[in-house]
């Protein structure tokens, strides 16, 4: 009696438990979800700016090449002037020396710059009207040639300040363009440990799911065909004709996660469908869904020897019924934690479990 209430204490407990499961997992799934949507929303929203960085980068380049070729363009102009004044200072001495102005040749060579030079030309007396035409011409190239050569290195210099201005945020888009990257992959981190997350509580609802559709479907009053018992030992095969066995009792390998590796009962592999009979006569006790357990039946056989048939498909049986031995009372199944269609036969003695074998 007390084991009888114990069961449907238990049964009551994991119907309750399983609703409540449902609803826990259910609330839990859609905040993943919603954590999963936002941080894949930022994981865009930064992909975009480092996108936008990145092509602040390319035209910052594309800005710095055409700032190098106009710098190397002035440096090249600049050259061409600094020849022009040497050409006319060669122009200016070759004409003296045609004209064997070499006095004069003396004098100016004594000149430490241009400056010095035309000064000193033009107070030179002795130079003739022509020579002092030519001397005109001359200062007129060169003020002309510098003062090219000052604008020319005034564009020059502004054109080396704007490419330190870019050179300079270039450095800064780059460390902006690092830190986005180390943002996407630290989203890439949560967003896969929240995805993982998100598959195990849609697989652990749809098992929800499964199982509460099973819990409702399961039981089919006066749904059992007749009776077949076998064999002379104190129990009749549960499942007559399919004695493979997929799991023996005791000690085993565990065959999905979360089954036992100290294995209760016996596994008989049949296909969904299979009758199931009562071992021997005596009194269900518990006929219900039970968590992993699936759609169970326990029968008592009195003097506290009770057998348990798990994973059904259908029940026909309910607590508190008698059965005869060989009665058909279910149907095999998958239901509950199961690797696939077969009937978990457990026998207890006294509460505690035994081997089937000795009873067949």
């Amino acid at each position: 009696m007390i084991r009888t209430k114990r069961i449907m204490s238990l049964a009551l407990t994991c119907t309750m438990c399983l609703g409540l499961g449902i609803q826990a997992d259910a609330s839990e799934l859609n905040e993943t979800r919603e954590k999963a949507s936002q941080l894949q929303n930022q994981k865009k929203a930064a992909e975009d700016e480092k996108a936008s960085l990145a092509a602040q980068l390319e035209s910052i380049a594309a800005d710095m090449e055409e700032i190098q070729k106009n710098i190397e363009a002035k440096e090249e102009e600049l050259t061409a002037k600094e020849e022009e004044l040497v050409q006319a200072k060669v122009e200016r001495i070759k004409y003296m020396y045609e004209n064997g102005n070499v006095q004069f040749i003396e004098i100016l060579l004594e000149s430490q710059t241009i400056a010095d030079f035309l000064n000193k030309a033009e107070y030179i007396s002795t130079i003739s009207e022509y020579d002092r035409d030519m001397l005109d011409e001359f200062q007129a190239v060169v003020e002309d040639v510098e003062q090219q050569e000052a604008e020319i290195q005034k564009e020059y210099d502004e054109m080396g300040d704007m490419q330190d201005e870019l050179i300079s945020k270039q450095e800064e888009v780059s460390t902006l363009v690092s830190e986005k990257e180390a943002q996407i992959s630290e989203l890439d981190s949560q967003l896969g440990d929240t995805n993982a997350k998100l598959a195990e509580l849609e697989e652990a609802a749809a098992a929800a799911q499964r199982k509460q559709s099973e819990s409702s479907s399961g039981y089919v009053p006066n749904g059992g065909g007749g009776s077949v018992i076998t064999g002379n030992g104190t129990f009749t095969h549960p499942c007559p004709g399919y004695t493979y066995i997929s799991s023996y009792f005791g000690y085993r390998e565990q065959p999905i996660p979360g089954a036992s590796t100290n294995h209760k009962g016996m596994d008989f592999a049949a296909g969904t469908g299979t009758p199931i009979y009562a071992a021997a006569s005596g009194t269900v006790v518990f006929a219900a869904y039970s968590g992993n357990a699936g759609n169970m039946i326990t029968i008592n056989h009195g003097n506290g020897l009770t057998t348990t048939y798990m994973h059904c498909n259908q029940i026909f049986v309910s607590s508190g019924q008698s059965v005869g031995k060989g009665q058909n009372i279910a149907t095999v199944g998958s239901t509950g934690n199961s690797s696939g269609p077969h009937l978990h036969f457990q026998v207890e003695q006294g509460g505690v479990p035994v081997n089937p074998q000795n009873y067949f």
